[in-house]
């Protein structure tokens, strides 16, 4: 028998200043059973750092089917006539599901985040140069870890972005870090 997604409800507020968004979003979020707590506290933050996009698209900025799906988006900036924005995953994927991403996305952006990062991007950094349409932003593992020990069914999330750094708060602990831009 196949276990099911566990649905966490979150409240999320984001402060992006550097791009003049406020808002507080109401999410229920499905994480899959094989998901660690860490990828998720990585796809909340990911819609915190995206979410002043929808500012910009006649459309909205939605959770994908995650690892259910494989070749699904993680996150997906769509206009209301179904186009993608924004394509966003989370991990270390490897240059073909990047290429297909990029094929069918304006815009690919790439939040890895787990200890190997560097090892990954030394192999599928020099394959995916070509791909002009693809932002690969690498979030520090240390406080993905933290985070992600706070992470309940039932947690407050708050996103603030101001002078390239980001503080995290997820069930009242907040960690600061700046995120690197690998491409």
């Amino acid at each position: 028998m196949a276990l099911s997604a566990t649905v966490f409800k979150v409240e999320l507020g984001v402060s992006d200043v550097e791009h003049n968004y406020y808002a507080d979003h109401t999410l229920t979020v499905a994480r899959h059973p094989s998901e660690t707590d860490e990828r998720m506290v990585v796809r909340l933050l990911a819609f915190g750092l995206r979410a002043h996009r929808v500012n910009d698209v006649d459309g909205e900025l939605t959770f994908g089917a995650g690892l259910s799906t494989p070749g699904a988006p993680d996150l997906r900036l769509a206009d209301y006539t179904g186009r993608n924005v924004e394509w966003i995953n989370v991990g270390q994927p490897d240059e073909r599901a990047l290429s297909k991403a990029a094929g069918q996305a304006e815009q690919v952006v790439l939040y890895p985040f787990a200890s190997g990062v560097a090892t990954w991007w030394r192999t599928v950094g020099p394959k995916v140069v070509g791909m002009a349409n693809l932002s690969v932003v690498q979030i520090p593992h240390a406080p993905v870890a933290q985070l992600a020990q706070r992470i309940d069914r039932r947690v407050s999330v708050q996103v603030m972005m101001i002078e390239g750094e980001v503080t995290m708060t997820v069930g009242g602990v907040d960690v600061t870090f700046a995120p690197e831009t690998l491409r």
